[in-house]
């Protein structure tokens, strides 16, 4: 594997700034509530938690776009939220991150997608979600196609963040794709399986392990030459430009349309803490790095020096160009 200059990855770090991006999918709020516990309830049996912590952060495309602001990036996201306290609450978090909320519609018919998380030291106790996994309604879908098609003038990449909620729809997913292709900008796809078939003639896919194998409708196999396989036979499917396949420990595999063999990127992480949310760093720095001109290859590279970097922090993380320009070479 041919080895990318550390000069040549700082320089495209060095032109994350200011780029501006869209970021189009499922948002949701995650709510976190974090205490101790010291007995059983005497109602049922079931543990008490003396709350000592309790905060909101962003998930799903939030946290896409979250990243890509804290990289230097300008992103716009494209989304529909509930009229309630929470996507209200989940718009000003956003917006206090850098996050251009312009995009995103209010649905009178649906809840913010809500994910609330009661914690007793590290041990989640119990999850209950609000949300609705029904397609966007007509009206508030034309709304948000007509933000993207004004956000899609300025813009250098666009990431298409799944989460099967609801926002991408078969018709939103081709006519998205078919404006990015139009623009020759970057057009990067952070999978849910419902999906994964429908999104054709991408630059980029960017699964795990799993999902790869369960988009393909394959059975798991282990071995290199499997995995060889897979990503042969993904990118062909979707007839896209490239797939990234991240693989945990094992690093990254890139399959590129045109190459007769893929290129293993090998992981950096010094210590897993925490992998949620790698997956959304991952394709932050991906098609950040493809729209500031970088190729497939030395996208996938800075990638992983990222990855490297937010599974050793805890909990939803995002990283910034200073931390992975310390990690090069």
């Amino acid at each position: 594997m041919q080895t990318i200059p550390s000069k040549r990855l700082k320089e495209i770090l060095r032109s994350f700034k200011g780029k501006e991006m869209i970021v189009v999918g499922d948002i949701m709020l995650d709510h976190f509530i974090k205490g101790s516990v010291s007995r059983i309830s005497p109602e049922a049996p079931v543990p008490v938690v003396a709350v000592t912590k309790e905060f909101f952060v962003a998930g799903g495309a939030g946290n896409v776009a979250v990243n890509l602001a804290a990289l230097g990036a300008k992103p716009t996201l494209i989304s529909v939220v509930g009229r309630d306290a929470g996507g209200e609450l989940l718009k000003e978090f956003l917006r206090e991150k850098g996050v251009n909320i312009l995009g995103i519609a209010e649905d009178y018919d649906r809840p913010t997608t809500q994910k609330i998380r009661v914690m007793a030291e590290q041990q989640q106790i119990v999850r209950y979600d609000r949300e609705s996994k029904h397609p966007v309604a007509h009206e508030v879908a034309g709304e948000c196609m007509k933000n993207f098609t004004q956000a899609l003038k300025k813009a250098k990449g666009v990431i298409l963040s799944d989460y099967a909620k609801g926002m991408l729809t078969d018709k939103n997913i081709k006519t998205l794709i078919e404006a990015c292709r139009k623009q020759k900008i970057p057009v990067c796809v952070d999978p849910k399986i419902d999906n994964f078939k429908k999104y054709k003639n991408i630059t980029c896919m960017t699964p795990n392990t799993k999902e790869a194998w369960e988009g393909a409708g394959l059975s798991p196999k282990s071995g290199e030459e499997a995995m060889e396989n897979l990503g042969w036979k993904i990118l062909k499917m979707l007839n896209a430009e490239s797939i990234l396949i991240t693989r945990s420990a094992d690093g990254m595999s890139l399959f590129e349309k045109g190459k007769k063999k893929s290129v293993h990127v090998h992981a950096t992480a010094r210590e897993v803490f925490d992998v949620t949310g790698a997956g959304d760093t991952v394709i932050s720095v991906f098609t950040l790095a493809l729209a500031c001109g970088a190729k497939l290859h030395e996208a996938a590279v800075l990638a992983n020096y990222a990855a490297g970097i937010v599974v050793a922090k805890s909990g939803t993380a995002v990283v910034t160009p200073q931390e992975i320009e310390k990690e090069l070479p």
